[in-house]
């Protein structure tokens, strides 16, 4: 097989390793351990792990603490969704094909949207899926224009993907957006509320693809604030992408997550993934199948919309099984409950001596605080008092070291907020 290929020795492979990060000896995994002794050193390090449940959980950037009922999460482990593989065979697929089927149309609802995928990774790679898709939609362009506002890590994967295709990244501001667009602008994208916790109008991304001819791309970051807020749909965008893990996926450290993307009917044959669609089978009965599958493993490379692998299928199942469960009115209360405990603690943090509320305009869940000293110290210091109070914003923003995130959800009590509040007084 080498001689085929022209090399030498299975090390000429990796050539373009650079030597200084190869590892030439054995990993340090140290003796064989027994059943026995191996759940007992996972159960150990397990227990390392912070448990939200024993925090005042106030942490927010993409990630948020919400509440999954307890049928959501039985429901996964049922054997007739882990048996059924993939929706490839409709015969012996028909209940995942119809939970991907369903959670379509919630999303589709929620951005106000024509059209919603089977789902994606997660957030940021969503972000570059539409991103993608509004480059075919706008032919031979190579511009893509963002607000400096979306969350740094969209911007980040949409940066290192794009840096082996012949696109351009200019990042702005919102106000900016309509000034930096030009002839070879594909597509406009906006995320809100933003990744600093501000509501944004969708209008300014609406506006600013319009007047050159791209594709208008609204992100959310929080899609629970769907159930509250205007969607990018109902202000004539063409694509809504973003994360959909606050929809009935668990934190579970960061990881899995749930990307979503929806779009006007008029450009769903250039939509990444697939999308199962509604039909009847050879007795006139409901069924479902894949309508659309437009990746490489199903037809000619050349003609496919992506390479992505497949749908987030578990994830997107939790997800439908959430929303179902929480139906329009229940949703509606949770975000309800997010903004208005949200409103409640921005209001006792302006209270505290040295610290200030730098998020401008109005918010959903989210904000940013500046403190009298380093986030990181402050946070630190609440942490020793069972407060996980925000995320630093200097991990992303290093000339911000005073700032952090707070966001507040439906699972923050009144006593957690007010006890919040006078931690934070005593470390100022």
């Amino acid at each position: 097989m080498l001689a085929a290929i022209g090399v030498g020795a299975i090390e000429d492979l990796f050539d373009d390793v650079p030597p200084e990060v190869r590892n030439s000896g054995r990993p340090p995994i140290g003796r064989a351990l027994s059943e026995i002794e191996i759940r007992r050193d996972l159960g150990a390090t397990a227990a390392q792990n912070a448990d939200a449940r024993k925090f005042a959980h106030f942490l927010g950037a993409g990630c948020y603490h919400h509440y999954v009922p307890a049928i959501a999460d039985q429901t996964l482990y049922r054997e007739e969704w882990l048996s059924s593989y993939t929706p490839y065979q409709p015969e012996i697929s028909q209940g995942t094909l119809q939970s991907i089927f369903e959670w379509q149309t919630h999303l589709a609802i929620l951005t106000g949207m024509e059209v919603a995928n089977a789902s994606l990774y997660e957030g940021a790679t969503a972000l570059v899926e539409a991103l993608l898709m509004a480059s075919r939609l706008a032919k031979g362009r190579h511009r893509a224009v963002l607000s400096k506002n979306i969350h740094p890590e969209y911007r980040e994967t949409v940066r290192t993907y794009f840096g082996n295709l012949a696109f351009d990244v200019v990042e702005v501001e919102d106000a900016e957006l309509a000034s930096a667009c030009d002839a070879q602008t594909f597509a406009v994208a906006m995320q809100s509320p933003d990744f600093f916790g501000t509501v944004r109008d969708w209008k300014i991304a609406r506006e600013a693809a319009s007047a050159c001819g791209a594709m208008a791309v609204g992100v959310v970051a929080e899609a629970i604030s769907l159930a509250l807020l205007s969607p990018p749909g109902d202000a004539g965008l063409d694509i809504a992408c973003g994360e959909a893990r606050s929809l009935g996926v668990p934190m579970s450290y960061g990881a899995p997550a749930l990307g979503f993307l929806a779009c006007r009917d008029a450009h769903k044959r250039q939509m990444p993934g697939r999308l199962a669609g509604e039909t009847v089978d050879a007795d006139g009965k409901r069924a479902f199948c894949l309508t659309l599958s437009t990746r490489e493993q199903h037809i000619r490379r050349e003609k496919a919309t992506s390479n992505i692998c497949t749908n987030q299928g578990l994830m997107a199942l939790c997800s439908n099984v959430y929303l179902s469960l929480m139906g329009k009115a229940g949703l509606r209360e949770t975000a309800v409950q997010c903004a208005s405990k949200a409103d409640y603690l921005k209001k006792k943090i302006a209270g505290v001596p040295g610290f200030s509320i730098v998020s401008p305009g109005p918010s959903f869940n989210e904000f940013a605080v500046r403190g009298p000293k380093a986030a990181k110290d402050v946070i630190a210091a609440m942490a020793e008092k069972g407060i996980l109070a925000g995320v630093p914003l200097s991990t992303w923003h290093p000339d911000r070291d005073r700032d952090f995130l707070v966001a507040a959800t439906e699972m923050n009590t009144r006593e957690e907020m007010d006890r919040y509040a006078a931690e934070l007084g005593r470390i100022s």
